[in-house]
């Protein structure tokens, strides 16, 4: 039973994803590097300086090749272009142009149609290379923001499988669902921070020290121990690969830990649970670990690889350690992590807007993020409601037509119903085309418009300024008050 083997696949997946050519990508960088550097305008005079002395050893008489038929040389500024843009190759024909006063005798003819051939050439494969890098640098900046997506629709969906399973055993003993305990988990990191922000320090917990990363860590151990009955157990932060030996929480009496026991040094490597049921050494499967303390050791783990925090159990019941119960441990630890990641981004959008859902104020910082970065436009799109029998009608039937990306957040006042659709990667064709089929629905639908139906339409495009006053701004042209929760 190996509970690391779930969180590494996803891993492993997520790598193969970001990089289609596997083994070969060091190499695919090598030859077409993701930004030139300094370092360019070195490589580019050594690499035409040695093409050169290769050309010069071949023909001293005729060191460029003015003569071979073909121009061979001209080659070199091609790759140069290419490889790192239009300058670094006009810098490379430069090169060329040096050499033939430097190889020629005084007096020759200057060949014209050699030079410009060359420099159009260089100019040429330089744009090009100049335009598509542009272009793969957004798609993997978009590509980054959809794998996000993914992994987190990938947590939900396992969690909701557990969820059940979990409901289906325990339900009567226990006030609340599992559900609702992980919609407060996921909003703990960032209602916490405020708490902590103001000098507050939960019970049991050692005290905070100034810039703390793990908001609400006393909450959180108390949730997961209830909810994968743990008796005794400590978070400990890791800060810059280190193990503080100073716990941020703990539960059940106070314990020492050792930073150099074997099942602590496992859970790190792995970024795995490990446990002393049947954690074994390496990836050969020979030997145990028995020179352990503790019963349990698990990471706390974001979504990007980073260990933040360690959970070290000492003691919990035999018949809990089992593979479900130790892999929701896992999974409730990375939401926590998640959140403690996305903590700056959703706090400045529930600091304007309140009521704003934790999802929707996270994919709206996202694709603002995204925005500054790269560049990639994206929208928000406010529709207005009457309230009444066919408001609500017609506020259902646009709901359901969402496209898969959208992030949709319905708003409800006394006199309007207002749907906020967050619409990633998505500019002002992308807004007239989605009006477009949410008026051909209702037509076909309620033989009716937009304006027949009296929805009112509010749109703002992201741009790279903090995107919680753009909402809240959106919200009062839809007539809403941002800051009613």
């Amino acid at each position: 039973m190996n509970t690391a083997a779930a969180p590494t696949e996803t891993r492993e997946s997520k790598a193969r994803t970001a990089n289609p050519l596997g083994n070969l990508s060091p190499v695919r960088r090598f030859v077409a590097p993701a930004v030139a550097g300094p370092f360019a305008i070195v490589e580019t005079v050594l690499f035409m300086a040695i093409a050169i002395g290769l050309a010069w050893a071949y023909d001293r008489a005729d060191p460029l090749m003015l003569h071979a038929g073909f121009a061979w040389l001209w080659l070199a500024p091609l790759v140069v272009a290419l490889r790192y843009g239009t300058l670094p190759g006009l810098l490379a024909s430069g090169v060329l142009v040096a050499a033939w006063y430097g190889l020629y005798p005084r007096g020759s003819a200057w060949p014209l149609m050699y030079f410009t051939g060359g420099f159009i050439q260089s100019i040429v494969a330089g744009h090009f290379g100049d335009t598509w890098g542009s272009r793969a640098a957004r798609s993997r900046a978009l590509n980054d923001y959809l794998n996000d997506r993914l992994v987190a629709i990938t947590n939900s969906h396992y969690l909701m499988r557990l969820s059940h399973e979990r409901l289906e055993k325990d339900l009567l003993s226990k006030p609340t669902t599992l559900r609702d305990s992980i919609t407060e988990l996921r909003r703990l990191s960032v209602a916490q921070s405020v708490a902590q922000s103001n000098g507050e320090r939960q019970p049991g917990a050692a005290p905070a020290a100034r810039g703390d990363t793990l908001p609400g860590a006393q909450p959180l151990l108390e949730f997961v121990a209830q909810a994968c009955q743990i008796e005794v157990a400590a978070l400990h932060p890791v800060r810059g690969g280190r193990i503080a030996e100073q716990p941020a929480a703990r539960v059940g009496e106070p314990f020492a830990l050792d930073v150099h026991d074997e099942l602590v040094a496992h859970a790190v490597d792995t970024l795995g649970v490990a446990h002393l049921k049947s954690v074994q050494n390496g990836q050969n499967g020979e030997g145990t670990i028995t020179n352990t303390r503790y019963v349990v050791c698990a990471p706390v783990v974001s979504a990007d690889g980073e260990l933040i925090a360690l959970v070290v159990v000492k003691r919990m019941p035999f018949l809990s350690l089992n593979y479900d119960n130790l892999q929701l441990l896992l999974v409730l630890l990375g939401y926590y992590a998640d959140g403690v990641e996305h903590t700056s981004l959703v706090q400045g959008v529930l600091d304007v807007v309140p009521g704003c859902p934790y999802d929707f104020a996270l994919d709206l910082a996202r694709l603002a993020r995204l925005k500054r970065s790269a560049g990639i436009d994206s929208s928000l799109v406010a529709l207005t409601f009457m309230r009444d029998e066919a408001g609500e009608s017609l506020f259902e039937h646009v709901m359901r037509r969402r496209r898969a990306l959208d992030v949709m957040w319905p708003v409800q006042s006394k006199d309007r119903s207002v749907l906020i659709n967050l619409m990633p990667a998505t500019d002002t064709t992308g807004i007239d085309g989605y009006l477009a089929r949410i008026e051909a629905s209702l037509r076909a639908q309620f033989d009716t418009d937009l304006e027949g139906a009296r929805i009112g339409v509010h749109t703002l495009h992201l741009e790279n300024g903090d995107p919680g006053p753009a909402l809240g701004r959106l919200l009062k042209r839809a007539g809403v008050d941002a800051q009613a929760r």
